[in-house]
């Protein structure tokens, strides 16, 4: 039930995130239902192998480097879902950083334990 819950979060993130930036657009819920789903599967099987991939570049960057993956993986995303659209790779990297300050401070506000 848990993870259900977790993707409803996320694709109210995801469908909070035009209003925000205008470089972003979703053409409706079902597109960030069908979104939120693709990129919580992408984060899983996609960014720990980048993220080992990449870990030189990630120490001498003091950690930078993951806003960099981050926004790779939202713009892959992006790319894989009709009806989900991102205008460039920067503004894919502040999507990434607004979805996940969005997710996290709805999960928090839903899941205080």
């Amino acid at each position: 039930m848990r993870i259900l819950i977790v993707w409803l979060i996320n694709t109210v993130a995801l469908l909070a995130l035009p209003y925000l930036m205008k470089s972003i657009q979703i053409s409706g819920f079902w597109t960030a239902l069908i979104a939120a789903l693709v990129l919580g599967l992408v984060n899983a099987l996609i960014r720990p192998l980048l993220v080992l991939l990449t870990l030189p570049v990630t120490l001498v960057t003091l950690g930078l480097f993951i806003f960099v993956i981050n926004g790779l993986m939202f713009w892959l995303v992006s790319k894989m879902v009709d009806g989900f659209y991102v205008s460039s790779f920067w503004a894919a990297v502040g999507g990434a950083l607004l979805y996940s300050i969005i997710s996290w401070a709805l999960s928090t506000l839903l899941f205080k334990n």
